[in-house]
């Protein structure tokens, strides 16, 4: 069964309002409004905004160059052309690109009607401004994004505490661990959907401040590429180590947004103090899954810092976000 998306419905809704709307104020080219409606529907409020802006200062910027050539040229094709001509580059020095074509369209009905009369430079800009006006009002609403990013978020976490799980059994040499780790391509895929969806809503308020998620996502980018880091050398160590065992599990078990980390950090600070003044290995072999374990340890270290850091920096904030 073919679904209808809320854009879609926004999208028709506005520009069938749009259209009677300017019928009834009396507009010409009233199905003009429509289009412009259905060309400034975007996915967030902010860019619903930014757009409509654009286009109102584009409108006026084209109904301006276009009067003047028309005037000393006449209404042909060769003034069109040139308005053309002068208009484009302007228009994208002054990065308002978006309103070209509505803009242009909008110029075509005074070439169309050849009449420079006040009337006409009103039509149109009451055209952009019903367009552009529903567009703007249809956007205020917008789906709260709040639970599935909480959903994302609550995602992210269980799937890196089963990988740490999983890193920490085979410090125990109890299971092997799989390199090609399927939960690896999860996560991905989950940390990069959290972030869109963060960035999103945060263009969904005007007012208000909402860069929480957006940090968060990114701190967990990183742990991620931690992660995979120690993903490549927890599959090269063979043997076991039952201390670091033990603080990778710990890790797993309690990793949540609101854990600040600190006694990790302290723990896992001791643990490599302590394994650099432990006898050195005898032989090569032992060397190199050494110096794999050590590799490993700075890495969890690494990971559990950049939570740390991230509580330090945004804990407070989140706080606020939960209130």
């Amino acid at each position: 069964m073919m679904r209808i998306g809320m854009r879609t419905l926004k999208t028709a809704f506005g520009a069938t309002v749009a259209i009677i709307l300017a019928q009834w104020i009396g507009l010409e080219y009233a199905v003009s409004a429509g289009v412009i409606t259905i060309l400034s529907v975007q996915n967030t409020k902010k860019g619903s905004m930014q757009l409509a802006i654009q286009r109102v200062y584009s409108t006026v910027i084209a109904l301006s160059i276009s009067a003047i050539l028309f005037l000393i040229i006449g209404f042909n094709a060769i003034s069109f052309g040139l308005y053309l001509l002068l208009f484009i580059p302007l228009a994208v020095r002054l990065k308002v690109t978006d309103g070209i074509v509505v803009s242009s369209v909008l110029v075509t009905h005074i070439l169309v009607e050849q009449s420079l009369s006040l009337f006409w430079f009103v039509n149109e800009m009451a055209l952009m401004a019903i367009g552009a006006g529903i567009a703007i009002v249809l956007n205020l609403y917008m789906p709260k994004l709040d639970e599935k990013l909480k959903a994302d978020q609550q995602k992210i976490e269980a799937l890196m505490r089963q990988i740490l799980f999983a890193m920490s059994q085979c410090l125990k040499n109890e299971v092997p661990y799989v390199d090609g780790d399927v939960r690896f391509a999860e996560l991905k895929t989950t940390l990069f959907a959290m972030q869109a969806g963060a960035t999103q809503n945060v263009d969904n308020y005007f007012l208000k401040e909402t860069h929480y998620y957006v940090q968060y996502v990114d701190m967990r980018l990183v742990q991620y590429r931690v992660l995979t880091q120690m993903r490549r050398h927890i599959s090269e160590f063979k043997g076991q180590s039952e201390e670091l065992a033990r603080l990778t599990e710990k890790t797993a078990l309690e990793l949540s947004e609101d854990n600040p980390a600190d006694s990790l950090v302290e723990e896992i600070t001791k643990l490599v103090h302590a394994f650099r003044k432990s006898e050195l290995p005898s032989s090569r072999a032992e060397f190199e899954n050494r110096a794999i374990l050590f590799q490993f340890m700075n890495d969890l270290r690494y990971f559990l810092e950049t939570k740390r850091d991230f509580y330090v920096e945004f804990g407070i904030e989140n706080e606020k976000v939960n209130v």
